[in-house]
């Protein structure tokens, strides 16, 4: 009689320490995607909510007729101004939205040119900035086009606006585009200035303005994987927060505007929205509704402070608006206007300024 045959198993054993060891190394892979999102998280805490700048000045104080107003958005009621031009006449109009950690007084010198060259404004602070009160999320570009789209409605719904346009600044800019390619939008025109071109571009940069010692090949990473984070809360994605994919699907005109001294948001983020509204106008003549301005010596604000860029833009509003005037009388009464800067420094993420990297640093 013979024993049990014993046949050898096409399989490693798994023994106990073999099992340790698979254990170990998938702890050790995992911690870096660990470390990654708890990074993610502090700095949607830090940089999700801006350091609120309640108004200081109101359009009287640069000679402007206005009404305190409110603009109601999907989150809340919003403080806003109404400035009439040419007395309450019927024609276009233009909604003026601020940028990061703003408020709509630093808009104002828009208004005033803008109110020249014959143009009715709505000036509103978004949600979580100016006299609005603060968030209990993270504020994005979601809410920047949120509220941009109800402002438009507002300024449509006046009986002096005949048509209207959105300009934003920075992340207004983002705001603005987003509610231009909204699907019900009836925006005329759009002027985007300063604007980031996408989520996780904007948080790359914070990275970098923040000087954290983050190596590339992880700063790509880590900027992806937070920008995500970033927008969970509020069930947004990405690509709908992201300038560039608005420009692309906007069919209406776009001005352009960047400055070639801008340190908060390069100047390279103006080609990539550039390059997406021409590959978006594949089958129209896309040059005669996209236009782009440089300014030379330009910074991230205050670019209103060139001749050229009021003329351009009160130019480019009056064309696609259809007046109040003719574009050259437009612009030579906007360019004749001395817009000047609130007396402050160049803004900056101040949200960020302390966040804490992966590494144990803190930006400056």
């Amino acid at each position: 009689m013979t024993g049990p045959s014993i046949v050898a198993s096409p399989y490693p054993v798994r023994t106990s320490s073999t099992f340790r060891r698979a254990g170990l190394l998938a702890a050790a892979a995992a911690a870096p995607v660990a470390l990654a999102y708890r990074f993610a998280l502090v700095y949607r805490v830090r940089a999700g909510f801006p350091a609120r700048r309640p108004p200081e000045h109101t359009p009287a104080d640069l000679g402007l007729p206005f009404e305190s107003t409110t603009v109601e958005s999907d989150g809340g009621r919003l403080a806003a101004w109404w400035v009439p031009a040419r007395g309450g006449a019927p024609g276009p109009g233009v909604l003026i939205v601020h940028g990061w950690e703003s408020a709509r007084d630093r808009a104002l010198p828009h208004a005033q040119f803008l109110h020249a060259a014959g143009f009715h404004c709505l000036l509103i602070d978004v949600r979580g900035h100016g006299a609005n009160p603060p968030e209990s999320l993270p504020i994005s570009g979601g809410e920047f086009g949120a509220d941009a789209r109800a402002g438009l409605r507002a300024l449509l719904a006046r009986p002096e606006v005949t048509a209207g346009a959105i300009l934003g600044h920075s992340m207004g800019a983002v705001g603005a585009l987003l509610a231009a390619a909204a699907a019900d939008s009836r925006c005329a025109a759009v002027v985007s200035v300063s604007a980031p071109a996408d989520p996780r571009l904007l948080t790359r940069q914070t990275f970098r303005l923040a000087r954290l010692p983050i190596p590339g090949p992880i700063a790509q990473p880590l900027a992806w994987l937070t920008a995500r984070v970033y927008v969970r809360p509020r069930g947004h994605s990405v690509r709908d927060t992201s300038a560039r994919h608005a420009a692309a699907r906007y069919e209406g005109p776009i001005l352009l505007v960047h400055g070639d001294q801008d340190t908060i948001i390069p100047i390279a983020h103006l080609e990539r929205l550039e390059a997406a509204a021409l590959a978006g106008r594949a089958t129209e003549p896309a040059a005669e509704r996209i236009e782009r301005l440089v300014v030379a010596g330009g910074q991230h604000s205050w670019l209103y402070e060139d001749e050229g860029y009021r003329r351009t833009v009160a130019r480019f509003l009056t064309t696609w608006l259809g007046g109040p005037y003719d574009p050259d009388r437009a612009a030579e009464l906007a360019a004749a206007v001395p817009a000047v800067r609130p007396l402050e420094a160049e803004p900056t993420f101040a949200a960020i300024a302390a966040l804490p990297g992966p590494l144990g640093a803190r930006g400056k």
